[in-house]
């Protein structure tokens, strides 16, 4: 009701000042003072339909809805589309249907986001997540897949989470965790270690606390790649990309809260995003938010279509998420971690029921029974 009074306010305002030139007074102003009132009053008109224009765009669901059409033909135009060897069929592009083995939501998208890492000729997939958009309850949700996790790969022996990709490419990785975490995924987003760094310096770099194990060892280690940026420090640091990811990649000393080991780097994988979609959140205008630069999506590969990720942008806008909630599978007390399992060395073992449920509950907000309920039905 405000925005359609200001609208017509606003309208009213421009018919005034055109009828008044229409109908001058009798008594004329003097010639000089006449072309500057005309010049006057056209910036005056100029500046009404600007912001005529911009309550619309802006603070209409129509206006929006424009915005989400140019603002996502943007991003996919800028973005990569298909990882090398990708299928070309239509579960590789566009939007995936859901099969009846898998638990889905017409309230929640879910993305897998993955960084691949480059070393010698190796492609492994060495941070795993789901990015969840639950317009249910309003909230963006981010859950880590521990990258040795023991799962089934489908026409492979079982193996370690992060190996599927390496051998039957992003296709592959999606149908693993389908069939594991019986969960159904609609698209995927990737980025190399080198454009993440990238991203993070687009972004003017983010604020991480480091604990004091955690200073000391990124500055006497390797993990940041150039020695002139090995000068973090205990508490809160101004992060750029090179030391971002030599962040994310350490696993050896506890984080800041004695998380250890592959816990400990999804913890740090987790801060940083977090930490950057801050960063991006506190542009605090959707215009600044939207096209970060057409660089930044560069540096993205996605099988996601125009229409997906328009849909994206206004679920998150039109429920205005501008928080993450951050969650782990395997959840504490639902694991093994043998040296040795079926021939594979330091997996990571899943009581798979209870990891089900408790992600089930994360990302659908079911309560325990609907989440056994919803377990229970993709089981059979």
């Amino acid at each position: 009701m405000k925005d359609k009074y200001t609208e017509e306010l606003l309208k009213q305002q421009v018919l005034d000042i055109m009828e008044e030139d229409k109908n001058p007074q009798k008594k004329k102003p003097k010639k000089g003072k006449k072309k500057k009132h005309r010049f006057l009053k056209g910036m005056g008109i100029a500046l009404l339909v600007m912001l005529a224009l911009l309550l619309f765009f802006v603070g209409t669901k129509p206006g929006r809805t424009l915005l989400y059409k140019v603002a996502s033909k943007f991003v996919y135009n800028n973005v990569q589309h298909n990882l090398p060897g990708d299928n070309d069929d239509k579960q590789a592009k566009g939007k995936r249907k859901p099969s009846d083995d898998v638990v889905s939501e017409d309230y929640v998208y879910n993305y897998l986001i993955f960084g691949i890492e480059e070393i010698g000729g190796a492609r492994n997939t060495d941070a795993m997540l789901i990015g969840s958009i639950n317009t249910k309850d309003g909230k963006l949700k981010l859950t880590s897949l521990l990258r040795d996790s023991y799962v089934d790969i489908p026409g492979y022996k079982a193996n370690k989470l992060n190996s599927a990709y390496s051998r039957g490419g992003v296709k592959l990785l999606i149908e693993t965790i389908e069939k594991n975490y019986k969960i159904h995924i609609d698209g995927y987003a990737s980025v190399n270690f080198d454009a993440f760094e990238k991203i993070v310096d687009l972004l003017g770099g983010v604020e991480i606390e480091l604990g004091k194990e955690e200073a000391n060892y990124l500055n006497r280690t390797n993990y940041i790649s150039k020695k002139s940026n090995r000068n973090v420090v205990p508490g809160l640091n101004k992060m750029n990309g090179n030391q971002v990811m030599g962040y994310v990649r350490v696993r050896k000393v506890k984080t800041l809260g004695s998380a250890n080991f592959d816990y400990g780097r999804v913890v740090r994988q987790q801060r940083a995003l977090a930490a950057m979609f801050d960063s991006l959140m506190s542009r605090g205008n959707i215009l600044k938010i939207i096209p970060i630069s057409t660089q930044a999506l560069s540096y993205l590969t996605t099988d996601l279509e125009q229409k997906q990720i328009e849909k994206m942008m206004e679920a998150v806008i039109e429920n205005k998420m501008t928080k993450l909630e951050t969650f782990r599978v395997p959840v504490d007390g639902a694991f093994e971690a043998p040296k040795k399992y079926n021939g594979i060395g330091y997996p990571i073992v899943l009581d798979w029921e209870t990891n089900r449920l408790e992600l089930y509950k994360f990302i659908f907000g079911y309560t325990q029974e609907e989440a056994v309920e919803a377990l229970a039905k993709v089981n059979k």
